[in-house]
């Protein structure tokens, strides 16, 4: 079960992503992540009592609050990255830096994945490679410099947040979940109103920001569960598989041509998915 909830995860980050980016290009960075981290706040607090805590610790909570500073991080440098440079790089080496992260700390506490899953991990990084190459001529030198600068450090902070997330206890129900917007919300809406920044955003665009905002904490919803029924280097794995997704969508609505090298990485990472589910059955 942990393994579809996983893959799921990985097509929902993907189009909460895309529907970012594609929303950031248009309107202030700032205002679509408040925007989509409240519509994420508000579906969340739907679902809470479907999800009852049996016990929320303070441990649970400060792991919480920990995800919600380095998600924020994550999805702001993110959004602004895909809203400026090419879609098809950014996202995929993002998951790059986000999987390495968790899988390594994974490592360090103990798990030990078998030589099966380990060869998926690897297919799986090898396919977020290939996605991450982009066709010349596609954006100039500068702009790749910058989405790749960019990505990174996305990376970096979505895969502490991934860590921080699968850190909090089984009990705990949703409420890290909810502590970790409890934190980004106002973060950001400080950040609009010390920089002056206008909330005023389009209907139009309103209503994707919104839509991917709440495909966005059903991913993260997907995800908590999934690290609490199986082994963390597996589940950030296959959760970081999202780039498949994001480049499909961004190929399909905004023309981005697929190279040689993406359409392999897709492939790769099917088989990376196979061979990880295939070693868990």
């Amino acid at each position: 079960m942990y393994l579809v909830l996983a893959v799921l995860s990985a097509a929902l980050y993907g189009a909460a992503d895309f529907l970012g980016g594609l929303t950031s290009k248009r309107a202030d960075t700032v205002a679509i992540v408040v925007l989509s981290q409240f519509t994420g706040l508000m579906l969340l607090a739907l679902m809470m009592p479907f999800v009852p805590a049996l016990s929320v610790s303070r441990v649970d909570l400060f792991w919480g609050a920990a995800a919600g500073l380095t998600g924020s991080a994550g999805v702001g440098i993110l959004y602004h990255a895909l809203a400026v440079a090419t879609m098809a790089v950014v996202a995929p080496v993002t998951a790059v830096c986000a999987v390495t992260i968790p899988v390594a700390a994974a490592v360090v506490m103990g798990e030990r994945p078998g030589i099966w899953t380990v060869a998926g991990i690897v297919v799986a990084v090898i396919a977020i490679v290939l996605l991450s190459r982009s066709s010349a001529g596609t954006e100039t030198s500068g702009q790749h410099t910058s989405g790749v600068g960019l990505a990174f450090a996305a990376g970096v902070a979505i895969g502490l947040f991934f860590l921080c997330l699968a850190r909090t206890g089984r009990e705990a129900g949703l409420w890290p979940l909810l502590v970790a917007r409890l934190v980004s919300v106002p973060l950001f809406a400080l950040i609009a109103v010390t920089t002056n920044r206008s909330l005023a955003i389009p209907p139009r665009l309103a209503l994707i920001a919104a839509a991917g905002g709440a495909l966005d904490m059903l991913a993260n919803l997907l995800y908590l569960i999934a690290t609490r029924l199986g082994p963390l280097a597996v589940v950030v794995t296959l959760a970081s598989l999202y780039p498949a997704s994001t480049v499909i969508l961004a190929r399909l609505t905004l023309g981005e041509r697929l190279t040689r090298s993406q359409a392999i990485g897709v492939v790769c990472a099917m088989a990376a998915v196979v061979l990880i589910v295939g070693s868990t059955s």
